[in-house]
């Protein structure tokens, strides 16, 4: 079992995970207030895969990603839908859960919701006013930031240069700027609400995921992820907030860097939205999945055309060696590593694609390095193109069962029998040197989605594009 370490954003330093008992992670998932974009997506692609991983390695992992279905943005966009905002919410609710299922990486262990965590928010709350670390004011209950010693040791932020966002709640009901609203009384046009020792309202933001993560992973738990715009105020909030209720937390913090398009982070506010289910409609499952492991998951990453057709031309570049290199018939669900019932069958020392797949797992365990274990993967694909390598296909195929790859590996359905009519009629007109008849018939046959691509076997179709 490799030792794993993961960036900690708190203490700066490449931390080991605990060798032995389970993996808990909880990462921060969207606010349901419409369509999740392609920067929403990818925490989920991050930490999916690193349970994934973990789990290949032999480890426990529980996954926990939440879903925001109470939020001032949810009630809004409600509003101008037309629609009352819980049916709202639980549309879009669905809607995450279809686009994030076609990317082809399965659920996480749990998807708790805001709605059905109320009860311990309020209590969580109380505890937090018993203590004096919180306070009621006009029907609204906030939290007392100077009263938490620790506050800003996350985004080592001095106070003075903090602002709580629109999330804060009511100036005039705060003791300080500094303080951040646990709960809000209800207001005109809000639609929903639960009863609370302080009065009918709802949960504010930050302390849904403090009573979440506890109530799934308990009080402490190995990893807390989410994108890096959450470091402030949101986890921050939740570190003030468990901690001063005598819970331990997250013992390592995971961030991953913003989708950005020109320099600016992708964003409802900017107008920038590429929403996942066009840009999966438009590339692909496999396209959007190897844009998203491109770069190192702490790293901001670009987003444009250019940038999605380099992934696509890359999950072609695989295809292609599978229909070159088909996997041996012994490969099926999950890695070899797991059907062998332990590490890769060859050693690094007697098999060149064995001491690949060791480097492309090294990769993963080191901070999960996604870009430096994909390069590994592509030296394996030079390296059989070259010469033959046996356990080729299926040491790749392993690899890109870590990263959600594993897709481009099967085998393409066959051409129907009008393509290959067409396939032959443009080998006899080449053979008869009519050259415009087998340019006209290629383009016939591109148009139908194939193109003919030779061999030392003869010609063969297939797909085009192929993304």
């Amino acid at each position: 079992m490799r030792e794993v370490r993961i960036r900690d954003t708190l203490s700066g330093e490449l931390r080991m995970l605990e060798p032995t008992g389970e993996v808990g992670i909880y990462a921060c998932g969207p606010t349901v207030y419409s369509r999740i974009h392609i920067g929403n997506a990818r925490p989920f692609v991050v930490f999916s895969l690193l349970a994934r991983f973990l789990r290949s390695e032999g480890r426990g992992v529980k996954l926990v990603i939440n879903v925001t279905d109470i939020n001032d943005k949810i009630y809004t966009a409600a509003e101008a839908a037309g629609q009352p905002s819980a049916a709202y919410a639980a549309e879009m609710t669905r809607a995450y859960v279809e686009d994030t299922g076609r990317l082809g990486l399965g659920r996480p262990d749990a998807e708790p919701l805001a709605t059905e965590t109320v009860d311990g928010i309020v209590a969580l709350i109380a505890e937090l006013v018993e203590s004096d670390h919180a306070y009621e004011s006009g029907g609204d209950v906030y939290f007392r930031v100077r009263s938490f010693d620790g506050y800003g040791k996350l985004s080592n932020r001095r106070p003075e240069d903090m602002d709580q966002g629109e999330e804060a709640g009511s100036a005039t009901l705060k003791e300080s700027p500094l303080d951040f609203a646990l709960w809000k009384a209800t207001k005109p046009g809000e639609d929903t609400s639960w009863d609370s020792p302080w009065g009918r309202g709802r949960p504010a933001w930050h302390i849904e995921c403090s009573v979440m993560a506890e109530r799934e992973l308990g009080a402490s738990f190995a990893i807390h992820g989410g994108g890096s715009d959450l470091v402030f105020p949101h986890h921050e909030n939740e570190i003030a907030q468990s901690e001063s209720a005598g819970r331990p937390f997250a013992r390592v913090w995971m961030h991953n860097g913003m989708i950005e398009t020109g320099a600016a982070k992708m964003s409802k506010s900017e107008g920038n939205i590429f929403q996942l289910k066009a840009a999966l409609d438009r590339y692909g499952p496999e396209t959007v999945v190897a844009y998203l492991i491109s770069g190192h998951y702490r790293q901001p990453l670009a987003f444009g055309e250019e940038q999605m057709e380099q992934a696509g031309a890359q999950v072609e570049r695989l295809k292609n060696f599978f229909r070159e290199h088909p996997v041996g018939e012994e490969s099926g669900e999950g890695p070899l590593s797991q059907r062998r019932g332990g590490s890769f069958g060859p050693s690094p020392d007697s098999s060149s694609a064995g001491s690949r797949l060791n480097a492309f797992r090294d990769a993963l365990a080191d901070d999960f390095n996604t870009p430096r274990a994909m390069a590994e993967a592509f030296e394996l694909v030079s390296e059989a193109n070259r010469e033959e390598l046996p356990g080729a296909p299926e040491a790749l195929r392993e690899m890109l069962w870590l990263v959600g790859l594993d897709s481009v590996a099967d085998v393409e359905d066959a051409a129907d029998a009008d393509a290959e009519s067409l396939m032959r009629e443009r080998e006899e007109a080449r053979a008869a040197k009519d050259f415009a008849r087998a340019d006209e018939l290629r383009g016939r046959l591109a148009e139908l989605g194939w193109e003919v691509r030779d061999s030392a076997e003869g010609p063969r179709l297939v797909a085009k594009g192929a993304v």
